[in-house]
């Protein structure tokens, strides 16, 4: 989809402008030997990897391939040890035929995750030959419901999109995506499946953008570009979304002292309250919800500076995933316009800092709602800024609330680099979330709200600290946050420092935003 940023503030730093990635997804019940183009790629389960005893295949799709192939398919695997496992894949090369190459992708066992998989490693094989045009199967569909043939479709158009996604707007030289045209043969066909399509296409743009903002570093994205890039989807999406940017004065009438703490080291990069909201295009509506994102633009730990190994300051401009992940939602939201539903998109974006003005050790903050907290570590930051935006979003009225924040290491040392924590007190919410992130292939484990650990978060001089210490670090984070919501209010944080940046890929993932949007359209009457 490809953005640009505002604009620079420092070592003159301009991304560059990149026009949208846009490839056309069909779906067609086409015959996979009849097809051409540049890549036909099939997704096989280990059990179609089954031969008989002269070595050819047993499945239909695969035999009547290779019969085309004159065996090359069958000896290939056998050569290369191919079996069908995940992660595992053969590409041939065949001059004279309909299709230039022709690819087994394995699947192993047919998880869900596995189709998304899927279309990463055809994008990634189209990358890597200039593909324009690509078509993808799978060797065994008998058994599939009708409804099970699209979600597998739409898992694999996202897996395609968001894996020819690359981000060069940094990069001095770059080349453009080849790839035009992605065929998905035998999964059904029709305006169900084109609907279901369009709808991943859109959920990939908020994706992808989620991941620009991501990897944007602080140098460009500041709390006020981040403001900026949040007028521009309202602006983009005028007819449903609206946008309310509040400035540092503003937020001191509300008297948001535990976000301003944070704030106010960075004078250079004021802090900018962000508030989209959408509402659906014929105005009914049953449900009210907020989605907060945690949006420090860059964390220096302040006072309590992040040092030694592991501390990863150079990677804190990922300190606003959560923020990414609600302003990309909003993106796809923007586009999608659920039915009967209004959503809330809160960010208190700031920067942590070092400065004179800074926040110090000891420090006694009051929140909006009153409470207030004592200062014991100025690097546990992003919880004092999501206090003040959970408190305004229960003041909007709303039924229930998702936050999101890359907040603590310890849900990191917990649950490793994949997997987010969740945390709530509502059973129900927890299982919609949980749904929702498993349509969308994002991995959450819900961990205790456990209420004896508050104990290490009280002050001698004020409600609270901010930081419990070292044990149980992602549940006491929790419960802090849980001191700001309304009681009425159904809650739910998703701690994602984890998965929020792949350091094999040395970039954002986007993680997030999908659910979110999955949450939404499932809380909607469309």
């Amino acid at each position: 989809m490809a953005h640009s940023i505002a604009r620079a503030t420092l070592g003159l730093t301009h991304p560059a402008q990149i026009d949208p990635l846009k490839i056309s997804f069909a779906a067609k019940e086409s015959d996979l030997a009849e097809w051409k183009g540049d890549i036909l790629a099939v997704g096989v389960l280990e059990k179609d990897m089954a031969k008989d005893e002269s070595s050819k295949f047993v499945n239909s799709i695969l035999k009547k391939l290779d019969a085309q192939l004159g065996g090359l398919l069958a000896e290939a695997s056998s050569e290369e040890d191919f079996t069908g496992k995940v992660g595992q894949s053969t590409i041939l090369r065949l001059p004279g035929l309909g299709s230039k190459r022709v690819g087994l992708v394995g699947l192993g066992k047919g998880l869900p995750a596995s189709y998304r998989s899927l279309g990463e490693a055809v994008a990634s094989a189209a990358k890597a030959s200039q593909a324009n045009n690509v078509a993808i199967a799978l060797a065994s569909v008998e058994g599939l419901s009708a409804e099970s043939k699209h979600s597998t479709a739409s898992a694999i158009a996202a897996g395609m999109m968001t894996g020819t996604f690359e981000d060069t707007r940094f990069r001095s030289e770059s080349k453009k995506p080849s790839i035009k045209s992605v065929d998905i043969l035998g999964l059904g066909s029709g305006p169900e499946l084109e609907k279901k399509l369009k709808y991943t296409e859109e959920v990939c743009t908020g994706v992808i953008f989620g991941k620009e903002l991501v990897n944007a570093p602080a140098n460009v994205l500041t709390p006020g570009v981040l403001a900026e890039e949040a007028k521009k989807i309202a602006s983009l999406y005028s007819d449903v979304i609206s946008a309310k940017i509040l400035d540092v004065e503003q937020c001191k009438e509300l008297k948001m002292g535990s976000y301003l703490g944070v704030a106010a080291a960075a004078s250079e990069n004021p802090a900018h309250f962000i508030h989209l909201c959408y509402k659906p295009p014929n105005g009914t509506v049953k449900s009210k919800l907020a989605l907060v994102g945690k949006g420090l633009t860059f964390d220096s730990g302040g006072y309590n500076i992040k040092t030694g190994p592991g501390c990863s300051i150079e990677l804190m401009k990922f300190d606003m995933g959560g923020s990414a992940a609600v302003l990309g939602a909003a993106k796809a939201i923007g586009q999608i316009k659920p039915a009967g539903v209004e959503v809330h998109f809160i960010v208190a974006a700031c920067e942590n800092m070092i400065s004179g003005t800074g926040m110090r050790p000891g420090d006694i903050l009051t929140a909006s709602n009153g409470k207030t907290i004592e200062v014991n570590n100025t690097d546990a930051e992003g919880r004092l800024t999501l206090a003040d935006a959970l408190v305004y979003a229960c003041n909007q009225g709303v039924d229930k609330i998702i936050d999101l924040a890359t907040l603590t290491g310890a849900c990191v040392v917990a649950l490793g680099p994949s997997i987010a924590g969740i945390f709530t007190p509502s059973d129900d919410l927890a299982k919609e979330v949980v749904e929702a992130s498993e349509i969308a292939g994002e991995k959450l484990w819900r961990l205790p709200m456990e209420e004896s650990y508050w104990e290490s978060m009280k002050s001698g001089v004020a409600d609270m600290v901010n930081t419990g210490g070292r044990q149980g670090g992602s549940i006491t984070a929790a419960l802090f946050l849980k001191q700001f919501v309304d009681e009425k209010v159904e809650w739910l944080h998703i701690d994602m420092a984890g998965p929020v940046w792949s350091d094999k890929k040395k970039a954002a993932t986007g993680f997030g935003v999908s659910t979110l949007v999955e949450w939404v359209v499932k809380n909607s009457s469309s």
